[in-house]
């Protein structure tokens, strides 16, 4: 006879408007090389997660999957997500080879280190403005 853990049940919002991606995107940011993390708060209770896989990281088929590997691995660490808030995982090229083991070990130290206290702002501009700045 085995124990059954109380498994513990943690609602994710999708999202879906643009606007809301748009707002993740000036949040602070985290990155590894499959995929990158924005995160900012939000005036839900819920977490909420969005995906973008832009068609510069494959074809049809390979964003699909990309998209599936990603929802999987938000889904194993659902638990982590700080209600709240609101996060986009953007895929890039790594995140069809990549172990998934490791994609949601990444996805865990990521959310961590979007909400580091000593970190702060992780974003040094705005995104506006000349890229380089010449002397």
């Amino acid at each position: 006879m085995t124990a059954e853990l109380p498994i513990q049940s943690v609602k994710l919002r999708r999202l879906k408007r643009r606007s809301q991606f748009l707002k993740a995107a000036r949040g602070n940011r985290a990155g590894r090389s499959a995929f990158g993390l924005q995160a900012i708060p939000a005036q839900d209770d819920d977490a909420g997660v969005g995906f973008t896989v832009t068609k510069k990281v494959g074809n049809s088929p390979e964003r699909n999957r990309m998209k599936r590997r990603l929802r999987a691995a938000a889904a194993a660490c659902a638990g982590d997500f700080v209600p709240g808030n609101d996060y986009v995982l953007v895929a890039r090229r790594e995140a069809l080879s990549q172990p998934f083991a490791k994609m949601v070990a990444d996805l865990g130290d990521l959310i961590i280190r979007v909400h580091d206290e000593k970190a702060g702002n992780n974003r040094s501009h705005t995104g506006r403005g000349q890229r380089n700045l010449r002397p």
